[in-house]
């Protein structure tokens, strides 16, 4: 029977079923947990329609894949590629952008599907204007399957510690030498968390005096080949990089003082989809 059809696994058919009639499901795609990819000009919802005749207990009887592709309206893009505006309080306004790039690190990624194993170059900055030189950091970045972090969030850690890579001492990650100190790029390989569905990159982002560098104000990434963490503005310092085995505190009560009036941003990149390069169906809709 039509009512036992769902798409998505979560959404009943939209009018009551009656023989030699259509199955009519009349939703939003999120209603329907939709996943949504970017693939050049084309935005592409993908789902399935499932019969289960039978209880839960029991695999679906018959599965047929949906997709519903529109051609992408001239000047759109995804709101994880468009550069984000934040807004610090305590020391004035300040501009932060954070995106994926691409492949070349010459602009801009073009797609949020991410192939398994390949690389996500996250790309962070501040707009300087007329303040003093600014040093942009990343203190905290977790993956999660929301746009918003919950207490029962699963999330995938990836900076903590005050600044602390850990992606790069239990997977492959690093971050790039920097162009200029009002921007960094975390260069890391995809992972299997969240594989399949999206990803966002939620992160803590704070800007501080390029010269004030300490435990507290970091940015360490470990060196496999040399079995240590290396301070990324400044290796002959990297011993401030030593607490990221531990515990990495504030030295002085007045740094805890400047560090509660310093500015931060707390940004979410996504939705990224990691897929598997074997799915060819998604990598090429």
């Amino acid at each position: 029977m039509a009512d036992q059809c769902r798409a998505g696994a979560v959404c009943n058919p939209s009018l009551p079923w009656k023989l030699h009639v259509d199955v009519l499901f009349n939703y939003r795609f999120t209603k329907c947990k939709f996943k949504k990819l970017i693939k050049g000009k084309r935005l592409i919802y993908s789902n399935e329609l499932t019969y289960r005749p039978y209880d839960k207990s029991k695999p679906a009887a018959f599965v047929y894949p949906i997709q519903c592709v529109y051609i992408r309206p001239e000047g759109w893009n995804s709101p994880f590629l468009n550069p984000g505006e934040g807004f610090s309080d305590g020391r004035g306004s300040l501009v932060f952008h954070m995106a994926l790039l691409n492949e070349q690190l010459t602009g801009i990624a073009m797609t949020n599907v991410i192939p398994l194993g390949s690389f996500l170059p996250i790309w962070a900055s501040v707009e300087q204007a007329s303040h003093q030189p600014l040093l942009l950091l990343m203190e905290e970045c977790v993956a999660a399957t929301t746009p918003e972090l919950q207490p029962e969030s699963q999330v995938y850690p990836i900076i903590s510690n005050k600044g602390c890579l850990l992606e790069s001492l239990n997977g492959n990650a690093v971050f790039l030498p920097r162009y200029d100190s009002s921007a960094i790029v975390l260069y890391m390989q995809s992972f299997k968390f969240g594989l399949g569905d999206e990803v966002y990159i939620h992160c803590k982002l704070a800007v501080w005096d390029p010269e004030g560098l300490d435990e507290s104000k970091k940015a360490c990434h470990y060196v496999k080949e040399d079995g240590r963490w290396d301070l990324l503005d400044d290796p002959s310092q990297s011993s401030l990089c030593s607490c990221c085995d531990s515990t990495c505190e504030s030295r002085s009560k007045r740094e805890a003082r400047w560090e509660s009036n310093s500015l931060r941003h707390n940004y979410v990149l996504g939705p990224l989809i990691i897929v598997d390069p074997s799915d060819s169906e998604t990598l090429n809709p």
